[in-house]
């Protein structure tokens, strides 16, 4: 179901991001393993509406990309979409999502942003870095083939930040903090599952279920039709 607002607002929550194009098993794990690290009552995946650092657009259309969302977080109570990027105009930047949900009463300490392993290499470009990572404690779920324990060293900045699970001596994570959380997802990328779906295969073990049938319903991410050319006489 889309989110509410401010009704839970004053308790913790998890910030999933992404465009989510589509979204797939890899980020539900990703987020499942952040709840279940720091023990968070509910996860907000808010997907946005003019990725900032993508190249090119989404392949389809903010409603389905929301509408997928919200198929495949309904399995888990912790979970729910969010459509706060949505309806606002310009590139869908991380701090500025942070300061809507401090406006809408969450403290920095409260919020808790999951992003993979994979995703901080790129953290220094990010709009307002290292100010953003005060927004909100960050954490880490570890991707097939970016191993968290490197992070230190690829991002030398973000060294004096890393804790573990349970690892900070004064109580829980605090914002400005990037907790490291070790973790088995699926190696499956929005990318592998369009590229799949443009060959005719099927997305076993990609996608939930629900959001492999919508795909086909809607007839989303078929190939781009050609135009024959034109016949010599």
């Amino acid at each position: 179901m889309s989110w509410t607002g401010t009704a839970s607002a004053g308790r913790p929550a998890g910030v999933m991001g992404g465009t989510f194009d589509p979204i797939h098993l890899g980020h539900l794990a990703a987020a499942a393993a952040a709840a279940d690290a720091l023990g968070l009552p509910r996860v907000l995946f808010v997907p946005s509406h003019h990725p900032p650092h993508r190249p090119e657009a989404p392949r389809v259309s903010a409603f389905h990309r929301f509408a997928m969302v919200a198929l495949a977080v309904a399995d888990d109570a912790r979970f729910e979409a969010c459509d706060l990027e949505l309806g606002r105009p310009g590139p869908s930047f991380t701090a500025d999502t942070l300061r809507r949900l401090h406006a809408l009463g969450y403290d920095p300490s409260q919020l808790f942003f999951i992003l993979g392993s994979d995703a901080v290499a790129e953290i220094a470009a990010w709009h307002e870095y290292p100010a953003v990572l005060d927004l909100a404690c960050f954490v880490v779920i570890a991707r097939p083939g970016h191993a968290i324990g490197l992070i230190g060293s690829q991002v030398p900045d973000l060294a004096p930040r890393l804790v573990a699970p349970g690892a900070a001596a004064a109580g829980p994570p605090k914002a400005g903090q990037i907790v490291l959380v070790p973790a088995t997802t699926p190696d499956v990328s929005s990318t592998s599952v369009r590229d799949r779906l443009a060959r005719g295969l099927d997305l076993e073990g990609l996608v939930p279920r629900c959001v492999e049938e919508y795909i086909g319903r809607h007839g989303l991410y078929r190939p781009e039709p050609t135009t024959p050319g034109r016949q010599l006489a």
